[in-house]
């Protein structure tokens, strides 16, 4: 390592250096425009609209809205209905009906005794017995009665002997089975050759010699030796000597202090047996009665402005100004939906009808369990029947 690097960097660093050259940058020159020179004459402001528009003469439309009515000027003397239902009243201020605070407190300490503290008699609470029954299971010392109805009433019969069918024994038919099926009826056993590939054989270029040839990647990626890494040695933890102090902020501040239980402030009551009734009057009861009350109706104003009588006459000013004209319906240029006639006769000949050729259909001779002009020749172990056509002899001449 050299100044904290190794050789590997430092070739790096040199490789870096070589390659990349500083260069002198030269600044770029900036483009100046060209001062502006107006041109001189007149700009043909003329367009096709201003041409082809022929200026008319336009009047003011008429105002549609009623004319309206003239006031005359002047004070306006009317008294309105508010001020007129509401006038001003000379209201005197009402005096305060709030009684003077004359009570002072007493200075000495009171020390009546109150009805509670003489009623209440500390008693002393017994818990009340519980009537809910266990939760042990009662076992019986009698035996157990299994009778039930079904025992009781269960007769039992005897069962019938099941009948068995005698099992039939297979035999075979004398017959010849008939093994034709369509597909060998229709089928014609024709020899022909398989279907041969058009496509190309492919002939594999392969190499088993290896590659010997360098490359850049080979070239500017070597393999170096990587040193490995270095682990770091924890210390081992040594505790430190002497004693903990466990003491707080609140453990030395904290003084404690010796405190007795409160003492209840409720006395000792005596019962007083009274036996005079309760007289449940009291001077607001006295002063301020029940009063029958009635709600008060609703004040209605009455209508001034009286209600039209006659018919509502719904004339606008469009309805007024409108005038209405006859609607011309445009006239609708689709042609007709009518197929054409002709009166020359339908040309129906084609291609198929002039080139078919009819040809006579014959039967394949397959579909006979015995073909006509063949002679069975054997049976193969797969059970096809092969037959041999008959040549006609030829007699000589």
């Amino acid at each position: 390592f050299v100044f904290g690097k190794s050789k590997e960097q430092l070739r790096c660093l040199d490789k870096q250096r070589s390659d990349y050259c500083p260069y002198e940058i030269v600044k770029q020159p900036r483009h100046v425009p060209e001062e502006y020179k107006p041109k001189q004459g007149k700009i043909d402001l003329g367009t096709t609209y201003k041409r082809d528009f022929n200026s008319y003469k336009v009047q003011p439309v008429a105002i549609v809205r009623p004319l309206e009515r003239q006031v005359k000027k002047g004070k306006l003397d009317t008294v309105p209905t508010y001020k007129d239902d509401y006038r001003a009243w000379d209201l005197h201020k009402s005096e305060l009906y709030k009684p003077e605070r004359t009570y002072h407190p007493h200075t000495v300490k009171f020390g009546n005794s109150t009805t509670f503290q003489d009623d209440f008699v500390p008693q002393e609470i017994k818990p009340r017995q519980s009537f809910k029954p266990s939760s042990v299971v009662k076992r019986s010392t009698a035996p157990f009665n299994g009778i039930t109805s079904h025992r009781l009433d269960y007769i039992p019969h005897q069962l019938e002997l099941k009948f068995e069918r005698p099992k039939e024994v297979y035999k075979p038919t004398d017959q010849r089975f008939e093994d034709l099926t369509t597909h060998r009826c229709d089928f014609q056993g024709l020899i022909g050759e398989t279907a041969k590939l058009c496509r190309p054989v492919h002939t594999r270029v392969t190499q088993n010699a290896r590659f010997e040839g360098s490359t850049e990647f080979r070239e500017s990626f070597q393999p170096w030796e990587i040193p490995p890494p270095e682990v770091k040695k924890v210390p081992e933890y040594v505790p430190p000597t002497g004693s903990m102090l466990l003491n707080s902020t609140s453990h030395l501040d904290y003084v404690p202090y010796q405190a007795n239980h409160v003492v209840p402030i409720r006395p000792v009551s005596q019962k007083r047996s009274n036996n005079f009734p309760f007289q449940g009057k009291s001077t607001m009861k006295e002063d301020f009665p029940a009063w029958e009350s009635c709600r008060q109706g609703l004040i209605k104003k009455q209508q001034q402005i009286p209600n039209p009588s006659g018919k509502f006459d719904g004339l606008s000013t469009f309805r007024s100004h409108y005038v209405p004209h006859e609607l011309i319906p445009t006239e609708s240029c689709k042609p007709l939906n009518i197929a054409f006639k002709s009166s020359v006769p339908f040309d129906d000949v084609t291609t198929y009808s002039v080139e078919y050729t009819p040809k006579r259909q014959e039967i394949c001779p397959a579909s006979y369990p015995s073909p006509p002009g063949y002679i069975f020749d054997n049976t193969n172990s797969q059970g096809h029947k092969f037959f041999r056509k008959i040549i006609p002899a030829v007699k000589a001449f």
